[in-house]
């Protein structure tokens, strides 16, 4: 059978909308063959992430900014890019023993929407506007819009609103096309057409997922609820993570499962309290004291660090 010449996909107001000529006739390839370009494309994601490295950092120092000031990191998005906020910011309480209030995620169309797609609340602005008041946008807080077009008129309208009250404004996109809202930090890893003609669910939410990966976690690492590379604020719910807790702190002591378990107990199950027990000795008092005159940084409550490094 002769198949037509299909053009290359053409630049547009969005890339994300345009088609990827590798994928072209994808739905008459072997399944194996099918993989193989989805990885080929995916090689793409982590280029491009690579490459906006410059502008995470920026914006990484803007979140910590907030947190030392007592504001939060909250997200807004649309449909995937939605959904991508709220599974980010319902692991940092586990993982990283903070309040749900400190990272938050909105997505429009509500709680329904995280479940069950509903399309057309993405056009809806005023939402936008109404969300972020509901949640008590203050200027000490930062927002990042999630948008992988760059263009979802409630991502949009959330940042104009949130620049307008003094937040920080951090902008999150696959496209390099088409006009910018005023932001302070834009990052932009560019993946191309989607193997799926505007399916951004695929690279460009591998990418945004990979972004607020770092975003969300090495802010964490920034304010001291790091030591090492260990979670030591990780609050240990279930048997699975008593057993993690357990093995933090026994390799953060380097100290035996009787010495950590012993430390935990004295230590009401805080692992960050546990292993400076299990380092440094004294009381339990005595190391809430270090750690608060050290903000929460182990490592400079152990004098493994000078405060002045971080």
């Amino acid at each position: 059978m002769t198949q037509n010449t299909v053009q290359p996909a053409t630049t547009s107001l969005s890339l994300t909308e345009s088609r990827n000529p590798r994928s072209v006739y994808i739905d008459r390839q072997p399944t194996r063959e099918i993989v193989r370009t989805f990885l080929n494309e995916d090689r793409s994601v982590f280029s491009a992430v690579e490459a906006a490295a410059e502008p995470i950092a920026q914006a990484v120092d803007r979140v910590v900014a907030s947190f030392r000031q007592g504001g939060r990191l909250i997200y807004i998005g649309a449909g995937t890019s939605g959904r991508l906020a709220v599974l980010d910011a319902s692991e940092c309480p586990p993982t990283f023993g903070v309040t749900p209030d400190l990272v938050k995620a909105l997505i429009a169309g509500g709680t329904e929407a995280i479940f069950q797609a509903r399309e057309g609340s993405e056009d809806d602005r005023e939402a936008a506007v109404m969300d972020l008041k509901e949640v008590g946008l203050r200027s000490t807080d930062t927002v990042v819009g999630i948008t992988a077009s760059g263009t979802t008129p409630y991502v949009i309208s959330g940042l104009a609103f949130a620049k307008g009250i003094g937040s920080g404004t951090i902008l999150l996109s696959c496209n390099p096309y088409g006009n910018r809202p005023e932001v302070d930090i834009h990052i932009n890893p560019v993946v191309g057409p989607e193997v799926i003609t505007g399916s951004t669910r695929l690279k460009s939410g591998t990418a945004c997922k990979i972004v607020l990966n770092m975003l969300s976690s090495i802010s964490m690492i920034r304010i001291g609820k790091v030591y090492q590379n260990l979670m030591v604020d990780v609050r240990a719910t279930n048997e699975k993570l008593r057993g993690r807790a357990r093995r933090i702190v026994m390799e953060g002591a380097h100290t035996t499962p009787e010495h950590a378990d012993s430390c935990l107990s004295r230590a009401g199950g805080e692992v960050k309290l546990a292993i400076y027990l299990a380092k440094n000795g004294g009381t339990a008092d005595e190391a809430r004291q270090a750690l608060a005159a050290a903000n929460g940084h182990l490592a400079v409550a152990l004098g493994e660090i000078d405060a002045d490094d971080l």
